[in-house]
């Protein structure tokens, strides 16, 4: 068996980590509603039954467009499809004639099924839906950390992508790579980031949510380093700031978290099966830190628990104040 079920799962004994599972037991206990609305809340558990709107509801949880999308099920690609219909369907986000990039979490030399990637039905799919709302060509590529050729191969997300009518692209070598400056950023002012992300019309940020032994948590911002080629300068000048500041050079126009089964312990490659948990779900917003707080929720921290997340919210690129925010939250059968 794949994953073992809640009561075999044992994780190190601390304190953080004792918080975090009673945090899990929340959220699997508190469940979803078909079809129901919900709002991601800090209050000891991941999440919580929205209330039922009063007069003095804050004006992010009325109805429209939600700002969030949280979805539980067991198809991935439904789920996906689920996420993206509450947010107005692919055509809000692609349009025909466009040049669509998709970046993925494939750094890694690892199969699906441990989870150190995306998973490759949702990038695949991902793919179709472009490439169905006319995009004019759908490129995905990573930065990757192991030999690349592997890592893509290994992942499964090449093989997917390319039956999906996509194309694989390396990230291996520094002529791939453009400066971009960011000026407004603390640290990282400027970098060379590779050319689908500066060229492209469309940036999709589809990491995987995993624990990771530096950053603390891979989400959507953490998946920005990917973009880059010197990776090392952020490990030299304040990881966590420089993470923040990363979003600067090109802020995603959708990001969906992973999460199906996130990496509890020994990220960012993970050791075996054992350092996974079957959440089932799948978080999809614009707001890259709105995404990466729910992950970190997800993970057993507070919303605002982990640095980079703070300091992007701090500094205005997306919101981490999960209960003010609008969240439709889907459980699917």
């Amino acid at each position: 068996m794949l994953f073992k079920e809640r009561s075999a799962f044992h994780p190190p004994i601390t304190p953080n980590f004792m918080n975090a599972d009673l945090q899990r037991r929340e959220f699997l206990k508190k469940g979803f509603a078909v079809g129901a609305a919900f709002s991601l809340i800090d209050l000891g558990g991941l999440f919580a039954a929205e209330t039922p709107a009063s007069p003095s509801a804050p004006a992010g949880k009325s109805s429209g467009t939600p700002d969030l999308v949280a979805v539980r099920g067991e198809d991935r690609v439904a789920m996906l499809d689920a996420a993206l219909e509450a947010l107005g369907g692919i055509t809000a986000f692609v349009k025909p004639g466009q040049t669509v990039v998709i970046k993925p979490n494939a750094a890694w030399d690892k199969p699906a099924d441990l989870a150190a990637n995306t998973h490759p039905s949702l990038v695949s799919h991902m793919v179709e839906l472009c490439k169905k709302a006319g995009a004019k060509e759908v490129c995905v590529f990573d930065h990757t950390c192991d030999a690349w050729q592997r890592s893509y191969a290994n992942s499964g997300i090449q093989e997917a992508v390319e039956k999906a009518g996509g194309q694989m692209v390396p990230g291996n070598d520094e002529s791939m790579y453009v400066d971009r400056e960011a000026p407004n950023a603390v640290k990282l002012k400027q970098a060379k980031i590779h050319k689908l992300i500066a060229e492209s019309d469309v940036y999709i940020n589809m990491p995987v949510l995993k624990h990771h032994g530096g950053a603390v948590m891979t989400g959507c911002l953490k998946n920005v380093m990917g973009l880059v080629w010197d990776r090392g300068f952020f490990h030299k000048n304040d990881l966590q700031q420089c993470i923040s500041d990363g979003v600067l050079l090109r802020k995603p126009d959708l990001n969906i978290l992973d999460a199906f089964t996130p990496m509890m312990r020994n990220g960012p490659k993970g050791k075996d099966a054992t350092d996974l948990l079957s959440t089932k779900t799948l978080i999809v917003s614009r707001d890259p830190v709105a995404c990466d707080a729910a992950g970190a929720m997800i993970l057993g921290h507070k919303a605002n628990g982990i640095k980079h997340v703070e300091l992007a919210a701090a500094a205005g690129h997306g919101r981490c104040d999960i209960d003010q925010l609008n969240i439709k939250r889907i459980k699917q059968a």
